[in-house]
């Protein structure tokens, strides 16, 4: 994998650049759809790369081992073959599932004892064993293994959580160097700074996720429930350590928001459920605002969702005919909403490039987080 910065932004950290993988260009910064199953929920794979114009999508080892398994995806040829999607994935490394299923894993130094949310069978996951399961599923970026903590939790958790993700780190890189990717490309490993909110573990955590040495580096164990001008500084403080040369990947943001403000401090890859799971439920997001189609307000609004410029889904969809899917119990409902704020997320970060590349980002930026936040 090769990282090529191509623009800096002079009144801010943010920048543009170029990720080559073996499956394709990334134009950063980019936000990455979640397919944690292989598949992005309620959207077809043919709309996420032509009408959604993903770049990379995401799928999550935990859920891929379990469903539909290993021997299919190999036998498929890695998820790239099996789900039909021709250009670059990420693998989560199952450690927000250290997190989100705490109550149904054990954690030792070896690993993590999962018990299964399908048949309650129980499956351990070691460093070693995490990255024999994302070479089976072939990902461009495979991410080391770590443990997200909660929030709040108090130092002495935090501290060793993260020795315990780093001594696993270690055991990652080791295992990735000795094995082979199966499909005749290149993977690459991103290891993940950790240490909560406790700024002199953050600081020491990112060092040592710099000293690695990696192709990126990700940020892990924010946006679990801390404030969000707390997310901010953290995010900042990290990004000055990682290496400039290599991409930054920001783990589960967040808000169109979120999103403009991580960029404006240095960071390069996006991923969240929320276009999608908000959008199933309802809600989308557009240039001016936040929009509730639920409401009684849109029933006989026959303007489209997203009038101001190109619309983000077929013109013919009217807030009126959106809610009346919703209100009807239509699956065309979630459907269309899902790939409305997709688009406008990959819309939203290849404006920031366009920003970004004119030097007229920051004050751009400053302008869309204002109109972004609005409930309409």
């Amino acid at each position: 994998m090769d990282f090529r910065l191509t623009h800096t932004d002079i009144a801010s950290n943010a920048r543009a650049g170029v990720i080559t993988t073996d499956h394709g260009e990334i134009a950063t910064p980019v936000f990455m759809p979640v397919g944690t199953a292989g598949t992005v929920k309620a959207v077809h794979i043919r709309d996420v790369e032509e009408d959604v114009k993903a770049r990379i999508i995401l799928g999550n080892t935990y859920h891929l081992y379990l469903r539909p398994g290993l021997d299919v995806l190999q036998g498929a040829g890695g998820l790239h073959k099996f789900n039909g999607w021709t250009k670059p994935i990420l693998t989560d490394s199952g450690g927000y599932q250290v997190y989100s299923l705490a109550h149904r894993r054990k954690m030792k130094e070896e690993g993590v004892v999962f018990q299964s949310h399908i048949d309650g069978s129980r499956h351990l996951f070691t460093p070693e064993r995490v990255m024999d399961i994302q070479r089976v599923i072939g990902a461009d970026i495979m991410m080391a293994f770590d443990e997200c903590t909660p929030y709040p939790c108090d130092y002495d958790y935090a501290q060793k959580s993260m020795e315990l993700t780093h001594r696993w780190l270690d055991r990652c890189v080791t295992r990735f160097s000795e094995t082979e990717g199966l499909y005749g490309y290149r993977q690459a490993l991103f290891p993940i700074v950790q240490g909560s909110i406790y700024r002199d573990l953050r600081i020491q955590s990112a060092e040592k996720i710099a000293s690695i040495g990696a192709d990126g580096n990700a940020i892990g164990g924010l946006a679990v429930g801390e404030p969000i001008e707390t997310m901010y500084e953290f995010t900042e403080m990290v990004c000055n350590i990682l290496p400039k040369d290599k991409p930054r990947y920001l783990m589960g943001v967040g808000t169109p928001a979120n999103i403009l403000e991580g960029i404006s401090q240095g960071v390069d890859m996006f991923d969240c459920v929320m276009p999608t799971r908000n959008g199933r439920n309802g809600m989308i997001f557009t240039r001016n605002g936040i929009i509730n189609l639920k409401n009684e307000k849109w029933k006989a609004d026959f303007s489209e969702l997203d009038p101001e410029g190109t619309s983000f889904v077929d013109s013919a969809y009217t807030r009126a005919y959106l809610r009346h899917l919703f209100v009807a119990g239509e699956m065309l409902g979630p459907m269309i909403a899902s790939q409305h704020n997709l688009a406008f997320y990959l819309w939203l970060v290849d404006e920031a490039r366009r920003q970004i590349e004119a030097g007229t980002f920051a004050s751009w930026k400053q302008a869309m987080v204002t109109k972004l936040a609005q409930r309409l």
